[in-house]
Formats: C-alpha cells, structure tokens, sequence
C-alpha cells in the first residue's frame, strides 16, 4: 500500500519493539522526513517539554547492540551507518550518544515540532501504520479466540483441523511420548 509517496510496508519494517512498546528509531524518521538525524534531534531537544518518557526515550547501550543486530540481519543497507555502528563507534571513541526512539505518541508529537509539508504527510503515513498494525493484532485475537471456542464447542471429529490451526497461531500441541525402548 502507498501513501502520499511513503509506503506503508516501509514504515512497518521500521517499527520495532522495545521495552514493550511499539517505536521507531530517530534515524529511520530523520530518513522519512527527509532531515538529517542530528537536524531531528535538536528541534527535539528545543522542545523537550513536548516528549515525556513515555513518548520518546534513549536507548541504552544493550538495547543498542539488540537493536543494530536485528537492523544488520532483517534491513540491510536500509539504516544509516551511524545507527548501526552505535556500539563500535562507542568502543572506539566515537559518538557518546545512543539512538532515541519514539513511540506512536511521540511521532504524533514530532508533527508539532517539525513543519513541513513532507513531516506531515510522513506523520500521515505513519499514523495509519501504527492503526493497521493495532488492526491486525486485535484480527489475529479474535480469530484465535473463535477457533478455540469452536474447539470447545464441538467434538473429537475436528481435532486433526484444530491442532492444524493451532499450529498456525503459534499454540504447539503438547509433545506425545514415545513408544518402544529408548536408550539414556
């Protein structure tokens, strides 16, 4: 899906989980904004009023590492290098800083602090991204929630269809016990 030049499938790949909340990382935005990281930061940082904790935070130097070895094996090439060498440039005297990141709050907020015509139809775009992941989510428990219901409701006769679905939903059958003679 394309929206106002921006893809949606873009953004997902971009939108990540940390500390149980659903972010994006300051470089990626810079990106889609079209400014520099270190541009982004500072209107930040002149309006920090405007991004409690719960609406941007820095990342420490684990998640760092966590977040530059997912970015290395599902991005390639898509980050920019100062994001993904975030520990080496640490370890070797480089940027003290480590990457902010926004939740879906605090990418609403950045609107307010960057102007442009191109923010706002990033801001757009990114908005119905956050709406269609929390869309598939709730889709995805409810159907879950139906399937076992159904389970409930009827007998032994579909059992071979709902381990299947299971399976699918990620609820592994419980492991059966092997017969004949096994050697410790």
């Amino acid at each position: 899906m394309k929206t106002n030049n921006v893809e949606i499938d873009v953004i997902e790949n971009m939108i990540y989980v940390i500390r149980g909340q659903k972010v994006m990382l300051d470089s990626d935005l810079a990106m889609l904004y079209g400014v520099e990281t270190k541009r982004l930061k500072e209107q930040v940082k002149r309006n920090i009023k405007r991004f409690p904790i719960d609406f941007m935070f820095e990342l420490s130097f684990e998640e760092a590492a966590n977040l530059r070895s997912q970015i290395a094996t599902s991005r390639l090439g898509l980050v920019n290098l100062r994001s993904q060498n975030v520990t080496s440039n640490l370890e070797h005297g480089g940027s003290r800083y480590f990457p902010y990141v926004f939740t879906e709050q605090g990418v609403a907020m950045l609107s307010s602090v960057l102007k442009s015509d191109r923010a706002i139809q990033v801001n757009i775009s990114i908005m119905r991204t956050f709406t269609k992941l929390r869309q598939m989510m709730y889709t995805h428990k409810e159907l879950r929630e139906k399937i076992e219901s159904m389970e409930k409701k009827y007998d032994k006769q579909f059992h071979v269809v709902f381990a299947a679905l299971k399976r699918l939903f990620g609820h592994p059958e419980k492991p059966k016990n092997k017969i004949g003679f096994h050697q410790k």
